[in-house]
């Protein structure tokens, strides 16, 4: 088994007014036999992270992107997250383009 560093994108959004989009950027460890099984494993900590139903006083939504990295790391923890960053743009559409395309350019 191999240990690698998973980084999964979610996008933030919410009813209230913003001109910028949001995204986070999660850091995962992913224990997997190949590098397609790592990249799977980290497709489904996404899709299982996911809240894409704004609710609450906040009316966020988390909706899972893609994988946007995918390196093989030394054994240590599965799932811990390394870091999670907040990345906004005012070009939403082109950001998430580019994390489908590295998803793409990984899963090949």
């Amino acid at each position: 088994m191999t240990w690698y560093v998973a980084k999964i994108v979610f996008q933030i959004t919410s009813k209230s007014a913003r001109t910028v989009a949001q995204f986070d950027e999660h850091l995962r460890l992913v224990c997997a036999e190949s590098f397609e099984q790592a990249f799977v494993k980290a497709r489904l900590i996404g899709i299982s992270e996911e809240d894409p139903a704004p609710a609450g006083p906040t009316n966020t939504a988390w909706e899972f992107v893609n994988i946007l990295e995918l390196y093989p790391l030394k054994e240590l923890s599965d799932g811990v997250e390394l870091h999670s960053r907040i990345y906004e743009t005012c070009e939403a559409i082109n950001y998430i383009n580019l994390v489908h395309q590295r998803a793409s350019e990984l899963a090949a």
